[in-house]
């Protein structure tokens, strides 16, 4: 059974959530992390999840559609930051061996969609006077969030000696 990264936060600093406090969900691990450290740090005013919304024009199917950004910051300096929270991959074109696969070509629409979006939030951010920036897992590891970088090789564990088993 696969590990479900998706649940319902309940933030302990009911008054800096902006929005609706029962009705907060994370949709992975790195975003519970980041509402943990929002909720906690004593630099966050406010904050939100997923309901500061951008439309974006997708240039794939040629429509609009609706960007539901990942947080909406207040910072104690006044600062406003909308932010995304992506694996670094996601943020870096995609480098496939074989360009024609289905995972190929699912990785290149994926970063055309993300390409589009975060374009659009940039030109809210900078029409409104507000920072948009991504946390990959570089960012999140430097502040703190993160306490290991994924990839990264682990310790061992010590393992008990192997003996073989006597001879009856």
């Amino acid at each position: 059974m696969k590990p479900t990264y998706k649940g319902p936060f309940v933030p302990v600093n009911i008054k800096k959530y902006k929005g609706d406090h029962t009705d907060i969900t994370y949709r992975s691990g790195w975003e519970r992390d980041v509402m943990m450290y929002l909720d906690q740090s004593k630099e966050v005013v406010e904050w939100n999840s997923e309901e500061f919304v951008v439309p974006y024009y997708y240039q794939v199917d040629k429509k609009r559609h609706k960007y539901y950004i990942d947080f909406w910051v207040k910072w104690k300096s006044g600062q406003v930051t909308i932010i995304e929270v992506k694996p670094k991959k996601q943020v870096l074109p995609p480098k496939a061996k074989n360009p024609r696969s289905k995972s190929a070509i699912n990785e290149a629409l994926a970063y055309v969609k993300n390409q589009n979006k975060w374009d659009a939030a940039r030109k809210v951010a900078a029409d409104n006077n507000i920072r948009f920036v991504i946390w990959t897992e570089e960012e999140l590891t430097k502040m703190g969030i993160l306490k290991e970088v994924p990839g990264k090789i682990k310790p061992l564990k010590k393992m008990t000696p192997y003996r073989k088993k006597k001879k009856k």
